[in-house]
């Protein structure tokens, strides 16, 4: 199986992450943070050591302010809800939002009467430019997504972050796209929060997910209980990260995160980036010779994801996906990717498109492969 659906979750996972799985669930499989015995200081050493690579990797200025969740829409809906909102306080967020965070913001413009303004790219002017244009004096959070899963469009954190720092609003960044692929420093880009999970980009497996918090940021927990401490009190714990993080944490899942996390470094983000960017180059060029192909997102010699999203005019995106899978056994997804707003943009809302996302194990062979079937397809169906 060819598999380029990496921007759903990425496969195959580096050697060394399922064993750490199985390691932590047959040798010390005891709950982190709980118990005082050795098996669960042992868990909860595999916990804090993940915490302090990713405090590392990002940039972060507190590994206390790494927290564990299942996936990054658990960390999403934490960072936005977790706001304290009054009444027509006002957000800003972008065309090109997955679900994620369209659903938690459309919720809080329902129940709480927040105003909600979502930045359209329809000019010139750059994105910070745009978002400087719709910001206000009640402009409490402005929510981006750091690369889109659309189009494979990487925004300009840092210049979004100097507008955003000129008034008193958050800026919190979606990094489910990018985080293990493209450098993130949450200092020099004065990132407030920063979501993302573990099983794509990070290469570890699926259920982890985290949210960075700075330390002046004030949040609410979704989610209160048991968090290992401070247990005579009926109120959740101020203590960071035992705050937000309520309940039994994943460990097998962290442990094998650890180890994605390692293999990101042993080969590193520049070299993870430029290959995913090198293959969605070619597949762009060779489905462009193919002809007769509507491909959305920048020009090839922008800087970009491995993500190539795309229309066979004639030909049902859905079909083209089975038919790739069925006989070709290439996996890719069509549809609507979860972000309708990034497709309304692109026009592709009443048809989807294929998505073909490619990760650091993928090849140039493999895209061959792929942009053949894609042909073979095409002139069967139409010609």
């Amino acid at each position: 199986m060819i598999y380029f659906d990496q921007a759903a979750s990425s496969f195959p996972k580096p050697e060394g992450v399922a064993e750490a799985m199985v390691e932590v669930v047959e040798q010390f499989a005891a709950n982190p943070g709980r118990s005082g015995h050795q098996l669960a200081r042992q868990a909860n050493e595999i916990v804090e050591r993940t915490r302090r690579k990713l405090a590392l990797l990002f940039h972060h200025e507190s590994d206390k302010h790494v927290v564990f969740l299942q996936n990054a829409t658990a960390a999403l809906n934490q960072a936005i809800e977790g706001v304290t909102w009054e009444p027509h306080d006002h957000i800003i967020a972008t065309q090109l939002e997955h679900n994620a965070v369209r659903r938690p913001l459309e919720r809080l413009k329902k129940e709480m009467n927040i105003h909600v303004t979502y930045v359209q790219k329809e000019s010139e002017k750059g994105w910070a430019e745009l978002v400087e244009t719709h910001m206000t004096e009640r402009t409490k959070l402005v929510i981006v997504t750091h690369g889109s899963n659309v189009t494979g469009d990487i925004l300009p954190i840092k210049a979004i972050s100097e507008v955003v720092n000129q008034h008193k609003a958050l800026l919190c960044v979606d990094a489910s796209q990018t985080a293990g692929i493209v450098d993130i420093n949450m200092a020099s880009m004065a990132i407030d929060m920063l979501a993302f999970p573990g099983h794509k980009g990070l290469m570890g497996p699926q259920g982890t997910g985290i949210l960075m918090v700075k330390k002046h940021v004030e949040l609410r927990p979704l989610i209160v209980g048991g968090t290992g401490h401070a247990s005579e009190s009926p109120e959740q714990p101020e203590t960071w990260p035992e705050r937000l993080e309520s309940g039994t944490l994943n460990t097998p899942g962290i442990a094998g995160l650890l180890k994605g996390i390692e293999t990101i470094n042993d080969i590193g983000l520049k070299v993870i980036y430029e290959h995913e960017k090198k293959l969605a180059i070619h597949c762009i060029e060779g489905l462009k010779a193919i002809g007769d192909i509507e491909i959305v997102g920048s020009a090839t010699h922008h800087e970009r994801l491995g993500v190539v999203s795309f229309l066979v005019r004639g030909i049902d995106p859905h079909e083209m996906a089975i038919i790739l899978d069925e006989h070709y056994h290439i996996a890719v997804r069509a549809g609507l990717h979860c972000s309708p707003l990034a497709h309304q943009a692109c026009g592709s809302s009443q048809t989807g498109l294929v998505r073909a996302s490619f990760g650091v194990y993928n090849t140039v062979d493999e895209v061959d492969t792929f942009l053949s079937a894609v042909a073979e397809i095409k002139e069967g169906l139409l010609e």
